[in-house]
This record gives C-alpha cells, sequence and structure tokens, in this order.
C-alpha cells in the first residue's frame, strides 16, 4: 500500500486515526509530522496492512 498523501510513492507503514475525517495510511515521515497534531492517533500497520483496510 502506497502512503496516501499527494505526491508521495513511500509505503504506508502507520494509520491515522483522524477524528474529523477518514482515517489515512501514511508512510513514517508523513506520520512523524501529521501525528503531532492535537487528536490524531497513529497506529502502525501490519505487514497484511492491505487486507486491514478492505475490512473497514
Amino acid at each position: 500500500m502506497i502512503c496516501s498523501e499527494n505526491e508521495c510513492d513511500q509505503i504506508a507503514a502507520v494509520l491515522l486515526h483522524i477524528p474529523w475525517e477518514e482515517n489515512r495510511a501514511v508512510c513514517a515521515p508523513h506520520a512523524r509530522v501529521l501525528a503531532r497534531k492535537d487528536g490524531i492517533v497513529p497506529d502502525p500497520l501490519p505487514d497484511s496492512a492491505d487486507d486491514l483496510l478492505e475490512e473497514d
């Protein structure tokens, strides 16, 4: 799975739980920046992350 941020082609490593919008799978560098905002909870993705997101 690829990072959901625009123009980023890195592998997604973290699922961000964002209360005011849809959850996003992002790469580690984007997670470090975005998870600093109040209310966002980062959750590391397992190797089989593609299967997890399809279940939601």
